[in-house]
């Protein structure tokens, strides 16, 4: 069990160190952009350090295009979240009508073959 819920914390701690190096910056826009690389390069190298075991621990019990897909579907779950809490942006329909159809596409990824 360990095996299959492993790789999903650690890719969901993985994401919250990712979205902090991709939009953090956006936060505080005063900082030069020098800065906001740098800083994002420094944040970056923890979500490599999770990522990395996350996937390596996770081949072992998911296909490469199961892990993907689970990469995908927590990096728009933290993503939401963030852009919501951190960047006080608003998520429209829109938004989670895309999400959905995301989650459609995770749902046949694990669904396994479809029967002609």
């Amino acid at each position: 069990m360990t095996s299959y819920l492993a790789p999903i914390a650690l890719l969901c701690l993985s994401n919250i160190f990712m979205t902090f190096a991709w939009y953090g910056h956006l936060g505080d826009l005063s900082r030069p952009t020098w800065l906001a690389i740098v800083m994002a390069w420094g944040i970056a190298f923890f979500e490599y350090c999770l990522a990395v075991p996350a996937n390596r621990i996770g081949h072992g019990v998911y296909t490469t295009a199961e892990l993907k897909t689970l990469q995908e579907v927590i990096t728009l779950i933290i993503f939401a979240g963030f852009a919501v809490f951190w960047l006080g942006e608003k998520l429209t329909a829109n938004h989670l009508v895309g999400f959905a159809l995301i989650a459609a596409g995770a749902f046949f990824i694990f669904k396994g073959p479809i029967a002609a």
